[in-house]
């Protein structure tokens, strides 16, 4: 339990292990929460189903766990910044398959394992020194190709869905610049640039729920 509470220092931006040591990026992850409420509202302005506001609360605790990893930056609190993230990766693959694409849950399914096989072997065969290069923004591969996956397969299928898609794949990867130069820069500019990899995040994922708002409602199922 002690090594879950051993302090993490892994950002430009924070340069002990106080509370309020990371002010920039523990605010800039209220944009995220905000992007969360704002597609939050917009589901429900165009009742898009339960699936969707399932999807935006879970932006808002992407929020709050990123919020409180940059607070308390400790081994535990950092789970609380992992797991959302990943678990949101599933969740909204699932839900462009089904409501972009259109599929039955059982393309659904074969198409998400085909696609995870794939880039695990993809992430797997990355030399350590791109991991090391990019601060470990490596992690993210799968939400990228995700979305880029999922987009081309919704407009194969003629859904407007995966133009959104596509969309949070290009602001993904120049959020991807900015997270993986931020301990690059901290001699020259000590606030980092982390921060930005939140701007970038919280656009991104309202991008995405506008998508789900205007393109999520159930349609026409693909045999």
């Amino acid at each position: 339990m002690d090594d879950l509470l051993d302090p993490l220092d892994i950002y430009c931006e924070r340069i002990d292990a106080s509370l309020w040591s990371e002010p920039i990026n523990v605010l800039t992850n209220l944009l995220i929460v905000a992007a969360g409420l704002f597609g939050l509202a917009q589901v429900r302005a165009r009742k898009t189903g339960a699936f969707a506001e399932v999807l935006c609360w879970w932006v808002v605790v992407i929020g709050a766990g990123s919020f409180l990893f940059h607070t308390f930056a400790v081994k535990l609190t950092m789970w609380a910044d992992i797991l959302p993230i990943a678990s949101f990766t599933v969740a909204m693959a699932l839900f462009a398959l089904r409501r972009f694409a259109g599929l039955s849950w059982p393309r659904t399914i074969a198409y998400f394992v085909a696609y995870f096989v794939a880039i695990s072997m993809v992430t797997y065969m990355l030399p350590a020194w791109v991991h090391e290069a990019t601060n470990s923004t490596t992690v993210y591969l799968p939400a990228l190709g995700g979305f880029v996956f999922c987009g081309i397969v919704a407009l194969a299928h003629r859904g407007p869905g995966g133009w959104y898609a596509l969309a949070c794949a290009v602001i993904l990867l120049a959020g991807f610049f900015f997270r993986a130069i931020d301990q690059d820069v901290c001699d020259t500019f000590p606030l980092g640039t982390h921060f930005m990899w939140h701007v970038l995040i919280a656009v991104m994922l309202a991008v995405n729920l506008a998508g789900v708002a205007r393109h999520g409602a159930p349609r026409h199922r693909i045999l």
